[in-house]
């Protein structure tokens, strides 16, 4: 942490400290006021459609698939001869 006075004497050598990489901050009355940080330039906005006429689907992509409809909702999650009983008999709270 440096104080404001300390600051506006050496800034150069702190920008060049800041400018590597290094935060500093930056007190007056030894609260601290401001953080001097790298400057990081912003992105270029992102644009949309550059793929537009180049994705094109096919005629029957939105009809169901019968195969997979049948194997999300058919059936159970575990197969009967996967299943198995954990306990023989019931247990003895049920009445």
């Amino acid at each position: 942490m440096k104080n404001i006075q300390e600051a506006k004497t050496h800034l150069s050598r702190l920008v060049e400290q800041a400018a590597a990489g290094k935060e500093i901050i930056i007190a007056k009355a030894g609260r601290p006021m401001a953080k001097l940080v790298p400057y990081i330039p912003p992105r270029p906005a992102r644009i949309g459609g550059f793929l537009a006429g180049q994705i094109q689907e096919a005629p029957d992509c939105w009809e169901p698939d019968e195969s997979l409809l049948e194997a999300m909702t058919g059936g159970s999650v575990f197969p009967a001869e996967r299943a198995s009983k954990v306990a023989e008999n019931e247990a003895p709270y049920r009445s």
